[in-house]
């Protein structure tokens, strides 16, 4: 395979460059993160497909991985809930090293074959379930390790990967390849790889929230009231929808029943 994710920065000398050269370059570079992105739409999507089918079904969703890549998804799942009023559990991650160590760089981890399978056991994985493996180079162990014991076991398998002809995608149903190319800082995944992956999450979550029912028009009518600003938000939301005048009794009625979406049933049924 070719390690894209390795070449040499098309840059040299990034000592002697200005803030405003450091700026300037790295923006561009970040501008070819969403067209590497479209390229492999087409495939995202048959994965995501996959994905509402899989939950569609009372199946979980896994992401797998480790470094970056691994930690932006623990930051998508960990939001899904609020945002959209989905059970905990659904969307999980497989993090190396342990979710309890986010904050930590356990890229140590990463090495370790067995860890995520026996992770993924130990989460009583099974057939019902999709596991979509994150690794920018396509050849992290911990990743790679994981979903080839999934394949064996008949679990559907996907990754996100930023070099072809990975190992990783070797073992994926639904491999997504999205290569874009050659980092700022030679080898930094972190960069343009953290990137893709972070807009890939939101393309994921958002994409198959609203395919499951939780989004009305354009409207987050599942979301939990946390704080005043998400409840003010839903009261505009249940009096835009509903027809009600009053804010107060808008927000008196969403209130008792804990979300847009409730509230509105009640209401249509009186």
């Amino acid at each position: 395979m070719t390690r894209i994710t390795e070449q040499p920065s098309l840059y040299r000398h990034l000592e002697k460059m200005s803030v405003r050269e450091l700026t300037a370059n790295i923006n561009n570079e970040d501008k070819k993160v969403a067209i590497a992105i479209e390229k492999a739409l087409p495939e995202l999507n048959k994965l995501i497909e996959a994905i509402v089918e899989k939950l569609s079904s009372g199946g979980r969703m896994f992401y797998l991985g480790a470094g970056s890549g691994g930690r932006l998804s623990v930051l998508d799942s960990i939001e899904l809930p609020t945002t959209y009023g989905i059970p905990k559990g659904v969307v999980n991650v497989i993090l190396a090293g342990g979710i309890e160590h986010l904050a930590e760089a356990r890229e140590d981890m990463e090495d370790h074959v067995n860890d995520g399978w026996e992770a993924l056991v130990k989460s009583g994985v099974s057939e019902k379930d999709i596991i979509v493996g994150i690794t920018a180079s396509g050849t992290t162990p911990f990743v790679v390790g994981a979903l080839k014991e999934c394949r064996k076991k008949n679990i559907t398998t996907a990754c996100i990967v930023s070099n072809p002809g990975s190992p990783a995608a070797e073992q994926a149903d639904f491999p997504v390849e999205v290569i874009t190319g050659p980092e700022f800082v030679t080898g930094s995944t972190r960069m343009k790889c953290g990137t893709a992956q972070k807009m890939i999450f939101d393309i994921i979550s958002t994409t198959t929230m609203i395919r499951l029912g939780r989004v009305e028009d354009n409207k987050m009518v599942d979301v939990m009231l946390i704080n005043d600003k998400i409840t003010d938000r839903a009261v505009k939301m249940l009096m835009e929808k509903s027809g009600l005048t009053d804010y107060d009794e808008a927000r008196h009625i969403l209130l008792a029943h804990g979300s847009v979406r409730k509230a509105l049933d009640r209401l249509t049924k009186k």
